[in-house]
């Protein structure tokens, strides 16, 4: 077999991760072809992309949108996503007044169905406090930075009601189609602490 110098090789998290699992299965505590249908299921029917296809919908299809908006959960429930963790579903939308940025204060409530797990800063102390009293410092530190006037709205998830961000469809992104649109929506423009850009 060849060898191929151009292999990048695993990262240390990588590493971890596989060593983690090793001793896991090793150990018997956890069955592989669990660990596998517990992977494909994050990957491919709950996650970002999940969510990635409902925004992606709402900018091509107006009418989608707009059941979008008057009721997020019958919307996402007409692409095929919802259930634990999703069952009362808001979608804010961004504009170019508005900027629309989800915490949640208490704990880590978040849509599962559309955005997969949490990522780690969205449940951190310092994020869900900060994002409530300083939201544009918060955003500067994602990169973000937004135009004195347009008005920041932080919306604050609970075990009722998960936030879904509708954001801007960037300019430039008219000729792509909705499989295209929907490669480019990432989960923290879905979060609010981004914008979608073109690559």
């Amino acid at each position: 077999m060849p060898h191929d110098d151009h292999q990048i090789p695993p990262t240390d998290r990588t590493l971890r991760v596989k060593a983690l699992e090793s001793l896991l299965v090793e150990k018997g505590l956890v069955d592989p072809a669990a660990l596998d249908v517990l992977i494909d299921t994050y990957e491919h029917k709950i996650g970002p992309r999940n969510g990635a296809r409902v925004v992606a919908r709402a900018w091509v299809d107006a009418a989608y949108k707009e059941r979008l908006l008057r009721d997020a959960t019958a919307a996402i429930a007409e692409l095929g996503y919802g259930g634990s963790q999703g069952e009362d579903m808001v979608v804010v939308e961004n504009t170019p007044e508005i900027h629309n940025l989800v915490v949640c204060t208490l704990c880590s409530c978040y849509p599962w169905p559309v955005l997969g797990l949490p990522p780690v800063w969205y449940k951190s102390a310092p994020y869900r406090s900060r994002a409530v009293i300083d939201p544009r410092g918060v955003l500067r530190e994602f990169g973000l930075e937004l135009a004195d006037d347009v008005e920041v709205r932080v919306w604050d998830s609970t075990a009722e009601v998960r936030y879904l961000v509708l954001p801007e469809r960037p300019a430039g992104s008219e000729r792509l189609n909705e499989e295209q649109l929907a490669a480019v929506i990432t989960r923290d423009s879905m979060i609010g602490v981004a914008k979608v850009k073109l690559p």
